[in-house]
């Protein structure tokens, strides 16, 4: 008994005007996340900017608020303050090197 070939095969079927719908609200939606995704590549300065400036007011701000912390905890004001806001503008500018030195097309975030 030889098996028929025939039955794998997927009859055609008449087109649906459903589908068609379908299709082209999908051919829409991809040309508008196409768009949206275009735009945010064009804002990768903009992204590596905000970085840039949360990496030198953020590094310094940590280090005080930690250093004044310390400070009234050990009675040692305002030398933890100081030493660690400055340990704070020290990493903020070595993320910021970091960050202009990466190759274009990376993000600053590391997403991408």
């Amino acid at each position: 008994m030889a098996e028929d070939d025939s039955t794998d095969e997927v009859p055609k079927l008449p087109p649906d005007a459903r589908l068609e719908s379908l299709d082209e609200r999908l051919n829409r939606v991809q040309r508008r996340e196409a768009g949206k995704t275009a735009k945010e590549q064009g804002d990768a300065s903009t992204r590596a900017g905000r970085v840039v400036v949360n990496q030198l007011v953020g590094g310094p701000l940590g280090g005080g608020i930690v250093g004044w912390l310390l400070d009234r905890w050990l009675g040692t004001a305002p030398w933890l303050m100081l030493g660690l806001m400055f340990v704070g503008f020290a990493g903020g500018f070595i993320n910021v090197i970091r960050i202009s030195n990466k190759p274009r097309g990376k993000t600053p975030d590391g997403q991408g």
